[in-house]
């Protein structure tokens, strides 16, 4: 199975999970701005590392810490919830 496949397989098994949803509309958003996941974390005065597995659907974030990412993607934190891309 080609690594595309999987991706897809993968994405497609995690849809319904709230953390990967978040997570990948992070990832969206920070894409968008061009921004790495390390300039991300300075701007929301949080580690690399976790911003990866947030964006990863692997963290349960708090709600503080999804407002400064939602302040340093210039967004309004309800539409970290909008998952319509």
């Amino acid at each position: 199975m080609s690594n595309i496949m999987y991706n897809i397989i993968s994405v497609m098994d995690k849809s319904n999970d709230i953390m990967f949803k978040v997570g990948y509309k992070i990832r969206y958003e920070r894409s968008k701005l061009g921004i790495s996941q390390e300039k991300l974390a300075e701007m929301s005065n949080l580690n690399r590392n976790f911003v990866g597995m947030i964006e990863r659907g692997e963290a349960n974030i708090t709600v503080k810490r999804l407002e400064r990412i939602a302040r340093a993607l210039n967004l309004d934190i309800r539409e970290l919830f909008n998952f319509s891309l």
